[in-house]
């Protein structure tokens, strides 16, 4: 009996016996995933945004400000035939081309539109710089047309406004008949006009102070009685531009819209 259960019991040992003899299987290490290094992306500078503005845009350019930029050329060709041609032939152009009260009468709109064809003083006038910067930030705002039409309508507004009230008083014999003839011709009015109508379209930290300055000069040069007729005109023009800041503020807004469209 104890003999039997002795050779079961060995019977049973020999496969665990025989299985420890088997070499065990290594388990399967999960071998590390390495990721491939990702580039990290360039930093693209902003270039659109720059701490102050190209100084180009200040002056005028033939595609940018087709309108400031002919018309600057044509008083530059004006201005120079002034200072070199003929005395003589020069003072008898200017005096054809002049707005005053016997022109206006016989060839209205010859005399306005010729008289705006010249600068009284030449290119040395600080009416040329002010014209540059100021008509070229206006027109990139509204556009040349536009700019050309705040421009005629203080040049024409204001030599109307004051050259009407001279004849009107020669014919009540408060002024001798030669008041009827004088040199009036220039780009001052339209000037003027368009720094009034520029300065609504600026910030009012920047328009007021502009306003200011430019009207004050104004109101020096009248109260020195310079030339009284010049000089109300001045400022009737400057008038003329800030009484156009509804039109020239839509006309800017719409402007801005329709570049964001087209970007």
């Amino acid at each position: 009996m104890e003999r039997t259960e002795t050779a079961e019991a060995g019977e049973l040992s020999v496969p665990g016996a025989l299985l420890d003899g088997v070499p065990r299987q290594r388990p399967r290490v999960a071998e590390p995933v390495v990721s491939a290094p990702v580039a990290a992306a360039p930093v693209v500078q902003d270039v659109s945004v720059r701490p102050f503005p190209r100084v180009w845009r200040l002056l005028p350019t033939p595609t940018g400000t087709p309108f400031t930029f002919w018309y600057a050329v044509l008083l530059a060709v004006t201005s120079y035939v002034a200072d070199n041609a003929d005395p003589d032939w020069v003072d008898d152009v200017l005096q054809a081309s002049s707005t005053d009260v016997t022109h206006l009468v016989q060839a209205p709109v010859l005399v306005l539109v010729a008289s705006a064809l010249w600068v009284a003083g030449g290119l040395g006038s600080p009416f040329v710089a002010v014209f540059l910067l100021v008509l070229t930030a206006l027109e990139r705002r509204i556009g040349g047309l536009r700019t050309a039409l705040v421009f005629l309508a203080g040049h024409v507004v204001a030599t109307l406004a004051t050259e009407l009230p001279v004849g009107l008083a020669v014919l009540a014999g408060r002024l001798p008949d030669s008041s009827l003839h004088r040199f009036d011709y220039g780009i001052s009015f339209g000037v003027a006009a368009s720094v009034g109508a520029v300065a609504g379209l600026l910030r009012p930290w920047v328009r007021w102070p502009v306003l200011v300055l430019f009207g004050g000069m104004l109101l020096q040069d009248l109260v020195n009685l310079t030339d009284p007729v010049s000089n109300w005109g001045h400022l009737i023009a400057l008038g003329v531009g800030v009484g156009a800041w509804p039109w020239v503020r839509r006309w800017s807004a719409g402007g801005v819209r329709r570049t964001a469209l087209a970007a």
